[in-house]
């Protein structure tokens, strides 16, 4: 039985203007997020999966960002037309989001618990013993002593901080959560914590998830599907096991490639040579071509089409289009 979709991406473009220059973040986007289901948002610094992110919770920065196109439909409703206000009551409720960076995300001069009560009035009417009791209950459902309560972030851990953050963003039950890089502070160990225990919060509450990331390993770890982003757009698309073991787009292939091989003995790395393109001034044609070791005459001329290599797995490359055909 095929599930719903809970979110659906359609043609999304996002540019910033700054010091007279456009910056194109996002574009042409598309992808669609399955209930239950979690979606692997990969690519290097800078491809645009946090600006994709805060385009789908309303917060860009209104001075610097514009949305150019697109739609964000958020179980049939679009979320671009909605006003402050309603995505306002949204943003928490339905959909909620977990930052990079727990150390400058949380405010230092209000203790963990007020933070977590906070999230819950502001979508409650409940009286301030029910909130209160709440509040308590999430600090333990993601692993902290309720009488931490009154402490302050100072007192806690990255690792700790990161769990406040995570019950803030889970206080209200959403249906679904974007994780932006959750584990990037954290070293090994802890990274492993936070990452089951997301895993099992995001199956406990029947979430839908979106885990932005650069870690490929991450994906594999707890992801359902993986969208491959290279300059705005998504170059490559579908299952984890589909994009992982028949990789179609050379981007890809690269960031495959790049990765330690644990079984065999290499003294470098492989990288990925060239460099990302500069936002202000992208290329004609596929984003990639200049780094890309199977470019030829049309890959400069316009972008790739999305072209679908097996059911349900996608890539933007002109190879693909002869192996269809």
């Amino acid at each position: 039985m095929k599930r719903e979709h809970i979110l659906e991406i359609h043609s999304l473009s996002i540019n910033y203007h700054s010091q007279g220059k456009e910056v194109r973040a996002v574009r042409d986007l598309s992808f669609n997020l399955e209930h239950g289901e979690t979606l692997g948002l990969v690519g290097e610094t800078g491809a645009g999966k946090t600006t994709t992110a805060l385009g789908i919770m309303g917060i860009l920065p209104d001075v610097t960002a514009r949305v150019e196109g697109g739609e964000i439909i958020y179980k049939g409703e679009d979320l671009l037309k909605k006003s402050k206000a309603q995505m306002r009551a949204t943003r928490g409720k339905e959909v909620s989001m977990i930052f990079q960076d727990p150390m400058t995300s949380l405010d230092p001069v209000m203790t963990v618990g007020k933070q977590i009560e906070e999230m819950i009035a502001l979508h409650s009417d409940g009286k301030r013993e029910e909130i209160t009791k709440q509040a308590e209950h999430m600090l333990e459902v993601v692993g902290i002593r309720k009488e931490r309560y009154h402490d302050y972030p100072h007192q806690f851990s990255g690792g700790m901080k990161q769990r406040v953050m995570i019950a803030i963003a889970l206080s209200c039950s959403p249906n679904l959560l974007i994780a932006d890089e959750p584990t990037t502070a954290l070293d090994v160990t802890i990274q492993a914590q936070v990452l089951e225990l997301m895993k099992n919060l995001k199956d406990q509450y029947q979430m839908s998830m979106i885990m932005i990331t650069h870690d490929l390993g991450i994906v594999a770890e707890i992801c359902d599907r993986v969208a491959i982003m290279y300059a705005g757009n998504v170059v490559e698309y579908g299952s984890v096991e589909a994009v992982y073991n028949h990789t179609a787009h050379p981007y890809t292939e690269a960031l495959f490639h790049s990765l330690p091989q644990i079984d065999e003995d290499q003294e470098e790395l492989q990288v990925i040579s060239g460099l990302p393109p500069d936002p202000t001034d992208l290329p004609s044609g596929c984003a990639f071509h200049s780094r890309c070791p199977y470019a030829n005459a049309e890959c400069e001329k316009e972008m790739p089409e999305e072209y679908e290599v097996s059911p349900g797995h996608v890539s933007r490359c002109v190879r693909c289009k002869q192996e269809v055909e």
